[in-house]
């Protein structure tokens, strides 16, 4: 007897949404539960058919492949699938199908029992300087390469292993369970598909051996403090032949002695006598590449002040570009002065206006004045 679609025994449309379905199902259910039926054979067989066809369609995968296929996605063997040849493996042959290259890692032509290196990540410190120019380091990593008895292939002398009998090169074996086909990691290859009977003695069948890996790598000018380089196929061999992982370089910057980093821009505190500030002159301060530049300081300069000196800041990583240079003045208070020039300095304050000498410090000191005055009030 052919079986019922699934949708009419739910007594539901293909377009049903999943909680139209759930309430089909439910209702459906406590109509031929065989506890409201006791003894009516029709209602327990209604009750089978409505649970088989529920537990197909709530479940998106499955749906799926009943959709494209119908019963004959859940048989082990059936109709014909793309205009020939059997389905003989049933639903884990059409799941391996539609969804194989995205869940079974098979991209790339990357074929069965093949398992990719492990990616290698390594820190590097590098000064301002070097971030600033640029430069190619030395590095040495802690890695695992082909093995050169066999060439990766595992097998002694380089023979090449064997097709698994267990699964016959699938790396999978697959087992009838009710109108289910289990599938399953093959426990004896597993999942590689492939088995060596004689493994090489260096690298005892895995194809590869530890070994340090001494690596040129090239640091291009305007990296920032967590940058990352990555060096395709330059981290862990592959076993048995296949591909090798990336190696990650992650930069960190070294502190420097003068400058601050703050993206392309650098911040540099410049210290300035008292008397510099006060009749103005001029300071020379180095700059990243490695120069100098004649900087002049106008009369009157205030502590804190900045002067911006534009393109002398860090190259930009992948552009012409290049920020700028900030110098911040901290202007010296004089100490340890002698008695001659604590007598000159209250000369001069007795001399002077506080408006004109001490501009800051008049305007505060009158809005104190303002502040009691409003209080008073």
């Amino acid at each position: 007897m052919a079986k019922r679609d699934y949708y009419d025994v739910l007594g539901a449309s293909k377009s049903a949404s999943g909680d139209d379905l759930k309430k089909a199902y439910r209702k459906l259910a406590m109509k031929f539960h065989p506890d409201r039926n006791p003894g009516d054979t029709k209602a327990e067989q209604n009750f089978k058919e409505l649970n088989e066809a529920y537990e197909v369609l709530k479940d998106e995968q499955k749906r799926a492949a009943y959709d494209q296929y119908g019963h004959a996605a859940f048989e082990q063997s059936g109709g014909p699938r793309g205009g020939g040849g059997g389905f003989g493996g049933g639903f884990a042959d059409i799941f391996d199908e539609m969804f194989g290259d995205i869940m079974g890692g098979r991209r790339g032509g990357q074929g069965r029992g093949q398992s990719r290196g492990q990616d290698l990540r390594y820190n590097m410190e590098v000064s301002l300087e070097d971030a600033y120019h640029g430069k190619k380091a030395t590095i040495t990593v802690p890695s695992s390469s082909t093995c050169g008895s066999c060439e990766g292939s595992g097998g002694k002398d380089g023979a090449a292993p064997d097709t698994c009998s267990s699964c016959g090169g699938a790396g999978k074996v697959r087992s009838q369970q009710g109108f289910f086909t289990v599938e399953r990691t093959c426990p004896t290859c597993g999942g590689a598909g492939r088995v060596i009977k004689n493994p090489c003695g260096e690298c005892r069948g895995s194809g590869r051996t530890r070994k340090d890996k001494t690596l040129e790598v090239t640091i291009p000018p305007g990296v920032e403090d967590g940058t990352r380089i990555r060096l395709a196929g330059e981290g862990e061999a592959g076993l048995n032949g296949a591909p090798a992982g990336d190696l990650y370089i992650f930069l960190g910057l070294k502190s420097h002695r003068l400058f601050q980093r703050d993206g392309a821009n650098l911040y540099m505190g410049v210290p300035i006598s008292m008397t510099t500030a006060a009749l103005g002159g001029d300071v020379e301060v180095p700059t990243i590449e490695g120069g100098k530049v004649r900087v002049s300081i106008p009369q009157g300069c205030q502590n804190g002040h900045q002067f911006r000196l534009r393109g002398k800041g860090m190259n930009v990583l992948r552009s012409t570009a290049r920020g700028d240079m900030f110098l911040e003045a901290a202007v010296e208070v004089p100490v340890k002065l002698t008695a001659k020039q604590k007598e000159l300095l209250r000369d001069f304050e007795k001399d002077s206006d506080q408006k004109t000498y001490s501009p800051e410090a008049h305007g505060f000191f009158d809005k104190i004045k303002d502040f009691f005055e409003d209080l008073a009030d």
